[in-house]
């Protein structure tokens, strides 16, 4: 069962490897100079997407919270490898999956180049791999005292959009339309981290939340930081402003706590 589903859904060309799917390893060449930037996520069926989402969605999605790691640190995609547990074999459902993940790869330059496939409850974990010229990365511990805070895109709409599925949450189907794309098609913001190397002190994707992944920023560069929520970017269901540019909102800004750690 494994080889075949790999051979059917997963086997494509991989002119920017050595090697790709169909060994024991894949062999990889990074560009010579650069550093690798390395991350992986999982998605679990029941916590991170629901049985009736959509199979190319899902492809799509799983790739893409990964390629937005890569973006906050402001690294090229070049590789990624697939582990999928599936109930049963399903060639409709592969094909599907396996449409909306390769659609998101060939957006962004990233060949899959190996994995695993085996038999249990649905989950899917990805590794992927880019690269970023020394010095450049954009880590968490690099914001300093008097550093402005700035976001990208629009604030809440994957929470809003999975309230809305809940029920926990109504909104009109006009409204409901624009965040579930947040939910079930996220974009990761590559174009974006690459223009911010050698611009913005630090970086963090944000899909845990706002304070929660600037609490990662401000603990790791030891610099406390001020919000004024009014300032930011959030969606029409919820205030009159529509803004979805990178904006900088007003009175965000670091400083130094009195006690840093060590």
């Amino acid at each position: 069962m494994e080889f075949d589903l790999i051979a059917r859904h997963f086997t494509r060309a991989t002119p920017g490897a050595v090697l790709g799917v169909g060994d024991d390893c894949a062999l990889l060449a990074p560009t010579p100079g650069m550093q690798l930037a390395v991350s992986s996520d999982m998605l679990l069926e029941g916590r991170h997407f629901s049985p009736q989402d959509s199979p190319a969605g899902l492809g799509h999605k799983s790739l893409a919270v990964n390629l937005s790691d890569l973006a906050a640190m402001g690294a090229t995609p070049r590789w990624a490898t697939l582990a999928i547990a599936l109930p049963e074999e399903n060639d409709a459902w592969l094909t599907a999956f396996a449409r909306g993940f390769f659609r998101i790869a060939d957006q962004h330059g990233i060949e899959l180049v190996g994995g695993d496939t085996t038999r249990g409850t649905l989950a899917i974990s990805i590794t992927v791999m880019g690269e970023v010229p020394p010095g450049q990365a954009l880590r968490r511990d690099g914001a300093k005292v008097g550093d402005d805070v700035w976001v990208s895109g629009v604030i809440g709409s994957a929470a809003l959009a999975l309230a809305y599925r809940q029920g926990r949450l109504f909104m009109e189907q006009i409204d409901a339309a624009r965040v579930l794309p947040a939910l079930y098609l996220p974009t990761p913001r590559i174009e974006l981290g690459l223009v911010l190397r050698g611009l913005a002190s630090s970086a963090i994707d944000i899909s845990d939340g706002l304070l929660g992944d600037l609490g990662h920023i401000l603990e790791r560069s030891h610099v406390g930081a001020t919000l004024e929520f009014s300032a930011l970017p959030t969606l029409p269901v919820t205030t009159t402003s529509s803004a979805s540019p990178p904006l900088p909102a007003s009175g965000m800004r670091c400083w130094q706590p009195p006690h840093p750690r060590a």
